[in-house]
């Protein structure tokens, strides 16, 4: 870990003089750091540049590069990446490819070719021998964790926590491009079965796909975030940001499924006016017990009768006992305490919510119970006394019988709340998630649609 000792030794340097130390200014050291390392680090600092509801802005603007930001792939090797797994040369399946990059990520390179019928393609290309950097990474990254543990406070570290085990299985998920083409059509049957013509899904080519290459229609547009590119292009974000919204909260709500990583860097604002979901490595999807929460969760903030009974009741099934031992909740004061933090979150406007408090708020009560201040001091303390609690709710998890779907389900659920809240406020803070509630009441009735070939 030379390039962590590298990046870090002044501050170490500087503590030990004595001297008075910023906790944000580790944020910047523990950015290079993840830039030299590359890979999983990388993906990682995607995570926290798109969330700064729960990392806080100063944190999430420092790793805002991580989004678009990656060495490219030799040229040789890309080559010979696609001629391995089509087993064609690159000529028999493109009639044109670009030799440079229009993007480099941590996972993955992607180039702008041409198939033999005249279609625009781009073609995403696994990085040769990522899966073993991976493996390495994963087991390195806990000593990172804890530095910026250190920095988001008591009250967040137990999420951050949760955020890095769901993490650890979403990687593995994107090393298989199959997984992303599968999605890709899921997706666009469920949007075709609504009056959402303002979103797009590029349209997989399975003839030249597999599992490390995935060519599909190339897309002309600029990120989500990119506001000077927005207003350039004189197109108003905020109705295509309202459908992206409703059309990720109705996929969860008649299919138990959504887009699992919508990062500002994943939502392009096309240039003929509609908004691109991309990059759809990872297909987020809940077990029965975690939708039945999510839809019992949506119908209470609607108001219908009895589902805050089912809300508690689901929590207490997923989470066994942890309430009441560790919070000292009993399932009426468990009720309550759920609508109080949900309601709000899911009825008021964006502007005037805060997402990172609604998934904090156990940990909160958990540092208030240890004798700690939620917002400061004993942070470390809590992150590893939230260690054990984690392991006492997975060890309920696997005794019941319900495995560990409704940890990684809702991990990212969880992960996508927090960038609805980020796009929320910057384009729809007047407005608030359940703002149409005949459209949200629809998908709570329809019947669940077949997506086909969903994983």
């Amino acid at each position: 870990m030379r390039s962590v000792a590298r990046h870090f030794g002044p501050l170490v340097w500087a503590r030990a003089r004595g001297r008075e130390v910023d906790d944000k200014a580790w944020a910047h050291p523990l950015r290079l750091a993840f830039e030299d390392l590359g890979g999983t680090y990388m993906k990682f600092g995607q995570m926290i540049g798109s969330s700064p509801g729960v990392f806080g802005d100063a944190v999430s603007a420092e790793f805002r590069s991580c989004l678009d930001t990656g060495p490219p792939v030799p040229f040789p090797e890309v080559r010979r990446q696609i001629e391995t797994e089509l087993g064609r040369s690159l000529e028999s399946a493109y009639a044109e490819f670009s030799e440079t990059p229009m993007a480099a990520a941590s996972i993955a390179v992607v180039h702008e070719g041409r198939l033999h019928d005249g279609t625009r393609v781009a073609v995403k290309v696994l990085r040769p021998g990522i899966e073993g950097e991976v493996a390495c990474d994963l087991g390195l990254i806990g000593p990172l964790i804890e530095i910026l543990a250190r920095q988001i406070g008591a009250a967040f570290s137990g999420t951050l926590l949760q955020l890095v085990d769901g993490f650890r299985e979403q990687v593995a998920e994107e090393l298989d491009l199959r997984n992303e083409l599968r999605a890709q059509k899921a997706y666009q049957r469920l949007l075709a079965a609504v009056d959402l013509d303002m979103l797009v899904v590029p349209d997989p080519h399975p003839e030249v796909s597999g599992r490390t290459v995935l060519t599909m229609d190339w897309l002309d547009g600029v990120p989500i975030d990119d506001l000077r590119a927005i207003g350039n292009m004189g197109h108003d974000p905020a109705p295509l940001v309202d459908q992206f919204v409703r059309a990720n909260f109705m996929t969860v709500l008649r299919n138990g499924i959504f887009h699992g990583d919508v990062h500002a860097g994943n939502l392009m604002l096309l240039r003929d006016g509609r908004l691109a979901l991309i990059d759809w490595g990872i297909l987020g999807r809940l077990d029965p017990t975690s939708w039945g929460l999510f839809r019992a969760m949506i119908e209470g903030a609607l108001g219908r009768e009895g589902a805050w009974d089912r809300v508690a009741e689901y929590m207490i099934l997923i989470y066994g006992n942890v309430f009441q031992v560790q919070l000292g909740m009993d399932e009426d004061y468990l009720r309550e305490f759920l609508k109080s933090a949900i309601e709000p979150l899911l009825t008021r406007p964006f502007a005037e919510v805060s997402l990172a408090e609604f998934l904090n708020a156990p940990q909160q009560e958990v540092a208030r119970s240890q004798g700690l201040d939620p917002e400061g001091g004993g942070v470390l303390a809590l992150f590893r006394k939230w260690r054990k609690i984690r392991s006492v709710t997975t060890d309920m998890l696997d005794t019941g019988g319900l495995g560990s779907g409704a940890d990684r389900g809702m991990f990212l659920l969880t992960k996508q709340m927090m960038y609805f809240e980020r796009y929320g406020k910057m384009f729809l803070g007047d407005i608030p998630i359940l703002n149409d509630r005949e459209f949200f009441e629809a998908a709570l009735d329809a019947t669940p649609i077949d997506p086909v070939d969903v994983a």
